[in-house]
């Protein structure tokens, strides 16, 4: 099993790339004529990272894919996660790296919702392509950033930088929201898949020895992390995948509801739901009546039509 080298701090890691280090808890990296200090191929850091890489390297992982590696391409990197770094005496980083600590933005305003950028946790295959207009808008961040740094800490330092960096990530997020737009044909796609996958899923034993699909195993049935799979969803639908499923679920448990014969018990167990309570309440959230109002709604409906078809 390979070694994974820890990295917590990011004076450890300008050390690792051998760049003199001027804060501790966030640094700009230019990886032009610059080698790894040591060869490793897989990494833990424990600290957010924005890589910014310029020329088709191809050799670094994180999850289960290769970075998708293009010109202008950004990935993002989450304190804790591993990276699959395939390198060897003749490895030449082209690029720019942002790393920064979870200290130095802690009770500050990007602290505070830095988990609402959820492409930190996308795969490196969901990794964001930026136009040239884009890249120039990403390096001109990173030189506010630099330009902080070159001056030395003082008591404005924590707050310059913070801000910089959320104005980076808040234009990230406008650039993934451009790019979900740019690849439509795909997402459609998968917008398509995602309710065939419900549609078999519903008609095969799995709801019984599973219970409900969860958004990670739909993800993953389409070989995406499952923040990237929840944004896509979102961006088409305008519901959140569990709202999504949660929906479907319950236009099927309508279908079922019409046979009278079946208990809203036996209906709720068909449907992967554990407890019946939390199938009405579910239902009643989506419908805004219980199952037993919407059977009697069901009933008067069915006798309306039957009177009308004996006259």
């Amino acid at each position: 099993m390979d070694t994974i080298l820890r990295i917590d701090t990011v004076s450890e890691h300008d050390a690792f790339y051998q760049q003199e280090n001027r804060h501790p808890l966030v640094s700009v990296i230019d990886f032009a004529g610059r080698t790894p200090a040591v060869y490793a191929s897989k990494m833990n850091f424990g600290f957010y990272a924005v890589y910014l890489k310029e020329v088709n390297c191809g050799d670094m992982r994180y999850g289960r894919h290769t970075y998708d590696y293009q010109d202008r391409t950004l990935v993002f990197v989450a304190p804790g996660q591993i990276i699959h770094v395939d390198i060897n005496q003749d490895y030449k980083p082209q690029g720019y790296a942002l790393l920064f600590h979870p200290d130095l933005i802690r009770g500050t305003s990007l602290g505070k919702h830095i988990d609402t950028y959820s492409f930190f946790l996308y795969e490196s295959k969901e990794a964001l392509h930026l136009s040239e207009k884009e890249r120039k808008i990403v390096l001109d961040c990173f030189e506010k950033i630099q330009y902080e740094l070159e001056q030395g800490i003082d008591k404005h330092s924590r707050t310059l930088i913070s801000a910089n960096i959320e104005l980076l990530l808040n234009y990230c997020t406008r650039f993934y929201d451009r790019q979900f737009i740019t690849r439509q044909d795909v997402n459609t796609d998968i917008l398509e898949k995602f309710e065939t996958l419900l549609i078999n899923y519903f008609h095969s034993e799995k709801p019984q020895l599973i219970g409900l699909p969860s958004v990670s195993y739909c993800a993953d049935q389409f070989h995406l992390s499952a923040n990237y799979f929840g944004d896509l969803i979102k961006k088409e639908t305008g519901k959140t995948p569990t709202d999504y499923i949660h929906w479907k679920v319950m236009e099927l448990a309508k279908e079922k509801m019409m046979d009278m014969r079946k208990s809203i018990s036996e209906i709720a167990f068909d449907l992967g739901f554990k407890y019946p309570q939390h199938f009405t309440r579910t239902f009643k959230k989506t419908t805004s009546l219980t199952p037993n109002e919407y059977r009697r709604t069901i009933g008067r409906s069915l006798n309306q039509i039957q009177r009308y078809d004996l006259n």
